[in-house]
């Protein structure tokens, strides 16, 4: 069809708000290839530099043509609400359908049908659906006038944020029609997912690929290995830091103390991770419209935010990889001057990065174990099925049968909602692709430990060549650095911050699927025999009481009365009504002497009788080595019962020295309150696991 410049700058100018705004180096070239049907096109451009403007044009321009809808597929539907209002301005008419708008599905659906849209947005996952495919593709799938794959480097298993459902694309690309429009871009495409994206894609891609370096951020590094230190940090600069910006941590845990630490030294800041739920959109925004100094994020906010003035990206850990952390920091400094880009390095880091490296693909095990339950259930397992039969988490059990689903050919497929083994035999290639990635995974992470230790002014030059970007074009830093030292006096306020700081243990509510048959129960736990909101002091290891709680464990083998005095604070400030009349503890086998002594000596401090009630019948695993919560469940089941004793009626505190999946201390205030005990309040010293 033919192209008009006039008419794609129009667009451009109505869609941005920007009466004066021109296209950026090779913007109007991408849009004016793919109207005009030249061929499949990936576009590979640094963040801001506009990508989503080539496929709303393009989308108007082919719709001003005559023709038909266009299909966006995209990992960011949450985050892609800006780009939307900016598509609404030009006239596009954009529409979703993702897990978060089920209500709106049949609406949708219609306006589809009816051609009332202009592109339709959908994650990978929905290719997925079969439902999906059949009502709402199938009937569409030969009028649509163009398929655009936004963040194409997740088709990539190379690239840093590999979707497993994005390789359904790969299968899609081969049964198109060879005319039909196709773009694909990214911002982080490095030569060896580029030449993933070109066997995936076709060997016609036609590329257009930017500079990457970003002269308006002045990027550095920071180790300061206690977390208290760079909290003190964070609240020193803030302070002078001018516009607003992002604070990026590795855990949703992190986000919220960090996010806990700011809004108690005065700052105007919003946690943001992928429990957040439905404020997204209203933190979104109040960080586009300036009410809120930064908002405090882990990975949730990352690809697909756009807002052009952000004056700084802080990470409050190293990233486990380049890519991922050019992604991020390339938040800041887009329509600027100049912007700040800090990474501060702290101890805890590598454990982190190193849990995901490991969580990241099955073992062998595992996926022998999974096939295993599945060939003994021929008619199949539903996720929660598979829990009870093996010793791998959910996240892991989900992760494993989606790998092995979107294999080629697929040795599980989806009835219903349970899994089914096929005839198919899942191949050695499978494990040779997960120990390739497990290998480039570490190489990125020691990438990333070289970032750290580089001079001042050198950090942008290493990004440029880790990506494969030419380098010789970047220059020295705009910005000073900021300060490496912190004030000790606001060390210690942060110390004493981490140290007040509880976290809530909350009350299972039911039995795990199946139930406990030892313990004879299923289903919904009565309300009076629940355990009521509980506290943990700390986090294991952690800054804080963290690290304390570790050496009383595992080094000591007694609890330090500074711990007592510090619950002692804790209750005094959680105010259980009513409030506890007497102490007990969980029981051990392997540390008999080690939560009776602590629970006895708490008991002293806070004037109440202590009475170990509970005991052990059998020795069980550590809870630690139970993946999943259905076998940490049964791994308790008929192990905990009460002595042959009265228990008193009056509310207790129940504690313990670790909490993860919170059985022990429900079946604990279960037994509890059977016998006829009062509320049970838990109290645990830390909690572990990461989140």
């Amino acid at each position: 069809m033919m192209y008009t410049s006039a008419r794609a700058l129009e667009l451009l100018r109505i869609g941005s708000g920007y009466p004066c705004a021109v296209f950026r180096e090779s913007q109007e070239e991408a849009i004016r290839y793919i109207v005009e049907g030249q061929g499949r096109l990936l576009v590979v451009q640094k963040t801001g530099w506009g990508k989503s403007f080539v496929y709303f044009i393009a989308t108007k321009l082919l719709r001003e043509g005559g023709n038909g809808p266009a299909l966006l597929i995209s990992p960011l539907l949450a985050l892609m609400r800006n780009q939307i209002e900016a598509a609404e301005r030009m006239g596009v008419h954009a529409v979703t359908i993702n897990s978060d708008n089920p209500d709106d599905w049949a609406e949708v659906e219609m306006s589809i049908a009816r051609n009332a849209i202009d592109i339709l947005i959908i994650s990978p996952e929905r290719l997925a659906n079969e439902r999906f495919r059949t009502n709402v593709l199938a009937p569409i799938a030969s009028q649509i006038a163009m398929l655009v794959i936004d963040e194409a480097h997740c088709i990539s298993d190379w690239g840093h944020d590999f979707r497993p459902h994005y390789r359904l694309l790969e299968r899609i690309v081969k049964t198109l029609p060879p005319n039909l429009r196709l773009l694909a871009t990214t911002a982080t495409a490095n030569n060896r997912v580029m030449d993933d994206l070109v066997e995936v894609l076709g060997p016609q891609l036609e590329v257009f690929r930017g500079d990457l370096n970003r002269p308006s951020l002045t990027l550095q590094t920071i180790s300061l290995p206690d977390q208290a230190q760079r909290l003190a940090w964070l609240a020193e600069q803030l302070d002078t830091l001018q516009g607003h910006g992002i604070i990026y941590t590795l855990t949703v845990r992190d986000a919220n103390m960090v996010a806990g630490w700011l809004k108690s030294r005065g700052f105007n800041v919003e946690a943001y991770t992928g429990e957040t739920g439905d404020r997204r959109p209203e933190f979104e925004q109040a960080l586009l419209n300036n009410r809120v100094k930064a908002l405090v994020a882990t990975s949730a906010l990352g690809m697909g935010y756009d807002k052009p003035d952000l004056a700084f990206v802080i990470h409050y850990q190293m990233p486990g990889s380049v890519v991922a952390y050019y992604q991020q920091v390339g938040r800041a400094g887009r329509a600027l001057e100049s912007a700040y880009g800090i990474l501060l390095s702290g101890r805890e880091e590598t454990d982190i990065t190193d849990w995901f490296i490991k969580s990241a693909f099955p073992t062998r095990q595992e996926v022998d174990d999974v096939i295993n339950a599945l060939e003994n259930e021929p008619s199949g397992l539903s996720v929660p099925e598979l829990q009870g039969k093996v010793n791998i988490s959910y996240g892991r059990i989900e992760k494993t049968i989606a790998l092995l689903s979107l294999e080629s050919p697929a040795p599980v497929a989806k009835q219903g909602s349970k899994w089914q083994l096929t005839a198919a035999k899942l191949g050695e290639g499978f494990w040779a692709r997960a120990d390739r990635l497990t290998a480039l995974r570490r190489d990125e992470q020691r990438q990333m430990q070289e970032y750290l230790k580089l001079p001042f002014g050198e950090h942008m030059g290493f990004l440029v060549q880790a990506l494969d970007g030419d380098p010789n074009e970047v220059s020295f830093p705009l910005l000073l650095p900021l300060p490496i030292t912190v004030e000790e006096a606001l060390v210690q306020e942060a110390v004493a911050f981490l140290r007040r700081t509880s976290l809530p243990i909350e009350p299972r509510l039911q039995w795990p699927a199946g139930g406990m048959p030892q313990y004879r129960v299923k289903g919904k736990i009565p309300v009076n025999l629940q355990a009521g909101p509980g506290k943990t002091l700390c986090v294991w290891g952690d800054a804080g009481w963290g690290g304390l709680v570790r050496q009383g464990k595992y080094h000591d083998n007694c609890f330090s009365d500074i711990l007592v005095t510090a619950c002692v604070e804790m209750i005094q400030q959680w105010n259980p009504e009513p409030a506890p009349t007497w102490v007990t503890c969980v029981p051990s086998l392997r540390h008999p002497n080690l939560v009776p002594d602590f629970a006895k000596r708490l008991a002293d401090a806070l004037g109440l009788p202590f009475q170990l009630l509970l005991v052990k019948t059998n020795n069980r695993p550590e809870q630690k080595t139970m993946a999943n919560s259905t076998q940490q469940a049964r791994n308790i089941d008929g192990s905990l019962a009460v002595k042959e004793q009265r228990v008193p009626d009056g509310p207790v505190l129940l504690v313990d020295d670790m909490v993860d999946s919170r059985w022990t201390l429900t079946v604990s205030a279960w037994l509890l309150r059977t016998y006829g005990s009062g509320e049970v309040w838990p109290l645990a010293l830390a909690q572990t696991g990461y989140d």
